[in-house]
């Protein structure tokens, strides 16, 4: 008894001494949105002159390996262009986690509306050797990556936002 007397005066000192101070902020949870670029797989290139290829079969297969790396990811989105090859390159994590794929014109996104609407979220964006480089400068407001080279279907960019902070990666997935 002895010693929780002064353990309780000592708690209130200290609870009385924090509430007193005007400018105490509590510390907030940081806002934290992670997004997920990759390319699309690779397309069947038999016909030249198909503007909207689907997969081939190595295509097919990545795009399950794709599934498979994002697995443990806890995904709230999934965002796809309107291309054959996109889709079924986001359609085996699609399927996996549940998830509709909404499609987004590449052209015409707000990249402030873009971040907004997907705040505290982990989003996959699914688009091309173009698009996917040119979106990522965009979400770090930096020219940082150059087209990708069109043999690679391998690279995954990572967009982290921390509190308005954008900080990324780039990983080759082959």
């Amino acid at each position: 008894m002895r010693t929780i007397k002064p353990l309780i005066a000592l708690a209130i000192l200290i609870v009385g001494s924090i509430s007193c101070k005007k400018d105490t902020k509590i510390a907030e949870d940081p806002i934290i949105s992670t997004f997920y670029f990759i390319r699309h797989a690779e397309k069947d290139r038999t016909d030249p002159e198909n503007p909207d290829p689907e997969l081939n079969q190595d295509g097919l297969n990545r795009a399950i390996r794709w599934a498979e790396v994002f697995d443990p990811i806890p995904l709230d989105v999934i965002y796809s262009t309107n291309y054959e090859r996109t889709s079924m390159t986001a359609a085996p994590t699609s399927v996996k986690k549940n998830i509709d794929v909404k499609y987004y014109d590449p052209n015409a996104v707000d990249i402030e509306e873009f971040k907004l609407e997907n705040e505290g979220k982990n989003v996959l964006v699914v688009g091309h050797s173009n698009t996917i480089p040119a979106f990522v400068n965009r979400m770090i407001d930096m020219e940082k990556y150059e087209d990708m080279d069109d043999s690679d279907n391998g690279s995954l960019f990572i967009v982290r936002i921390i509190d308005g902070i954008p900080t990324d990666i780039r990983l080759k997935m082959d």
